[in-house]
């Protein structure tokens, strides 16, 4: 029997089993999903094959990244069909072809800046393209800063800083723009979204939500924000409900549209998440969910080995 999450116009049939990786295969963490033209799925994970390619169907297409990647956080298409890949314990974005070559890099590969210090980058976590091309970095776990770049990977601005204030952060973790130029930032632990203009300057604040980490924009005029939601990992309060882990959908305007799961806490089972770090919607509106549930584990359950089957995949498939 189908599980399906959501109501209305926004209900997805769960698909945990939609990925079809070659026999000895291991995502381990999916770090970051994203969707090119044609509907292919790159997966970017921290398994031995970095990169995973399937079609729409889960079929196994290549991989590639091997060699390249230190550890897989995020990852973005641009409207000029690159990838833009985050490398958090390298310190590193890579823009990078379809096929895997290289053909930029920003950062110093395996070189931190000062922890705090607001120069990029200390364990960056995502990028974001504006409509013209411009690079924004979300910079991460020892910044607390987004840094904005040219095309040519030139950096024009930074903004940001330690706390829990308008345009201050903590743990900037995820990052997107949409048509019109907006800038998104998951302020993960401030349990918020931040709304810039493109130049860093401070529009909004989006809250009712719980741990915001991986956050995709849907194209067009009434296009929404896909959310990936933690959930609560504290011993006092990882079981209490409706906290997520989940996927919600939120308007432009910061309204709740339609929240996918997250009712009965984290689980294995079909209809459940444990860490919804990566979040991407392919043509047809099917939305992608990429956990790290893995890592989760390890933090959340030190001293308890992971369930045999765990998850770290899922795709949620649009209901007509």
């Amino acid at each position: 029997m189908s599980v399906i999450l959501g109501s209305g116009d926004y209900r997805y049939r769960v698909n945990p089993d939609w990925a079809r990786l070659p026999d000895g295969w291991a995502f381990k963490d999916v770090a970051g999903v994203a969707v090119d033209a044609q509907d292919q799925v790159y997966v970017f994970n921290r398994g031995d094959h970095p990169m995973i390619v399937f079609d729409r169907d889960g079929n196994f297409l290549r991989s590639w990244g091997e060699g390249v990647f230190k550890r897989a956080h995020g990852i973005h298409f641009g409207a000029d069909g690159m990838l833009y890949c985050t490398d958090d314990m390298d310190h590193t974005v890579r823009k990078c072809t379809t096929d895997g070559k290289v053909l930029l890099e920003i950062g110093i590969p395996g070189k931190p800046s000062p922890y705090m210090s607001g120069l990029p980058f200390h364990r960056c976590t995502h990028t974001a393209l504006s409509p013209r091309g411009d690079i924004f970095v979300a910079d991460g776990y020892g910044n607390a800063r987004v840094h904005k770049y040219d095309p040519a990977g030139r950096l024009l601005k930074s903004w940001g800083g330690p706390g829990s204030g308008p345009s201050e952060f903590n743990i900037v973790h995820n990052i997107a723009a949409d048509e019109d130029g907006w800038v998104y930032v998951a302020d993960r632990e401030n349990h918020r979204i931040q709304v810039f203009d493109g130049e860093g300057r401070y529009e909004a604040q989006w809250n009712n939500l719980h741990r915001p980490c991986g956050i995709c924009m849907t194209p067009g005029p009434d296009g929404l924000c896909v959310v990936g939601e933690l959930g609560p990992a504290l011993p006092v309060n990882r079981r209490v409900p409706n906290l997520g882990p989940r996927v919600s959908l939120v308007n432009t305007k910061g309204e709740l549209v339609a929240r996918l799961g997250g009712q009965d806490g984290a689980g294995d089972a079909v209809g459940q998440f444990r860490s919804p770090h990566g979040v991407a919607v392919d043509s047809r509106g099917d939305i992608y969910v990429g956990e790290a549930s893995f890592t989760n584990w390890r933090l959340t359950y030190p001293d308890q080995p992971p369930p045999a089957h765990m998850r770290s995949l899922q795709k949620l498939e649009r209901v007509a």
